[in-house]
């Protein structure tokens, strides 16, 4: 019987989404020097203000998009990940996993099929079992018609980077102001939402990373190490 995998478990906490990024980045560097037999990471965090994102397709005119945005009050960051405009903020769980999918034995599509099925075991967990992952170009996990989990990953030389952003207690209404992920006519819900009270991401974490070990028939270990 194959021994399962080990992946190394950083808890971020709350804080700014630039530094999030340069987390994810360094151990990015360490999973590609320590090559494919090497334990992968997975990061979890909750941002700290109000950010947009925009994935590696832009749009008709980037720069006034960049300067809306911000006068709104939020920051706005290029990410080196599929997809295209969304929102990251308090109240919402972003996990990262950075993981060698030549280790996993998974293609990138069934990968991001694993963390949409992540998503959906946390849900059947707090009784939420219509929720659904749907096709390209609708990926993420969906409740009623509205996005629920957000997922846009990247993968170079077999590494992942990034991930999904999970709605818990999100202020929705910072989406009104984009068309999120590019996906006309659809709308956004949040875990409170749905289930009618206060649903904090601390609440949620360990549900999730259980759902996260089911799925990817792995062993998570607390990493407490600096990474800097």
């Amino acid at each position: 019987m194959r021994a399962r995998p080990a992946v190394r478990l950083l808890r971020l906490g709350r804080l700014p989404y630039a530094e999030s990024l340069a987390a994810q980045e360094r151990c990015v560097g360490r999973q590609r020097a320590a090559g494919p037999g090497a334990a992968g990471w997975l990061l979890l965090s909750e941002p700290a203000g109000p950010v947009y994102t925009r994935g590696l397709r832009g749009g008709p005119d980037p720069a006034a998009e960049e300067r809306r945005l911000r006068a709104l009050g939020a920051e706005f960051r290029r990410a080196a990940r599929g997809g295209l405009l969304t929102f990251h903020g308090p109240g919402q769980l972003l996990a990262y996993p950075v993981l060698d999918l030549r280790r996993l034995g998974l293609s990138l599509r069934a990968y991001v099929g694993a963390l949409e099925a992540a998503a959906l075991g946390l849900c059947r967990r707090l009784g939420l079992p219509a929720a659904r992952a749907l096709p390209p170009p609708y990926t993420g996990v969906w409740l009623r018609g509205r996005k629920l989990c957000a997922v846009g990953v990247h993968c170079g030389r077999h590494i992942t980077s990034h991930g999904l952003a999970l709605n818990c207690c999100t202020d929705l209404t910072w989406f009104d102001h984009i068309v999120p992920c590019g996906l006309e006519g659809t709308g956004v819900t949040s875990l409170s939402e749905e289930l009618q009270r206060h649903v904090t991401v601390d609440e949620i974490t360990e549900p999730f990373l259980d759902a996260f070990e089911e799925v990817f028939q792995c062993t998570l270990t607390s990493h407490e190490e600096s990474i800097g």
